[in-house]
């Protein structure tokens, strides 16, 4: 099932004190990047960050879950979406630990 856009729209509301968020449509769900650092998923209106060291040891009690099949487990923010100011430092954090992409390779 395909992520709504007005739930895509919230999340990024919501973690818009992390810096330039956006969201881009892949495979019928949403990657969400910061200054084209992909950092989360939404897939089936499910919020998944990219685990890092530090963004576990925030969350504290953290659940993990793959966001589709086949796909390696990621924190699964469920209970605190709402507070845009835990979620905007979870991003944050993770964002510190996570690498910069690679450059694309021209055709």
């Amino acid at each position: 099932m395909a992520s709504d856009t007005s739930f895509v729209d919230f999340v990024v509301d919501q973690i818009r004190n992390s810096g330039e968020i956006t969201a881009k449509k892949m495979f019928g769900e949403y990657g969400i990047y910061s200054e084209e650092k992909l950092f989360g998923l939404i897939c089936d209106n499910k919020l998944f960050i990219k685990p890092t060291p530090s963004g576990r040891k925030f969350i504290g009690n953290v659940v993990e879950a793959s966001p589709y099949e086949g796909a390696k487990p990621s924190f699964l923010i469920e209970d605190k979406i709402e507070d845009s100011s835990w979620l905007s430092e979870l991003v944050r954090i993770s964002l510190t630990e996570l690498p910069v992409p690679k450059p694309k390779k021209k055709k």
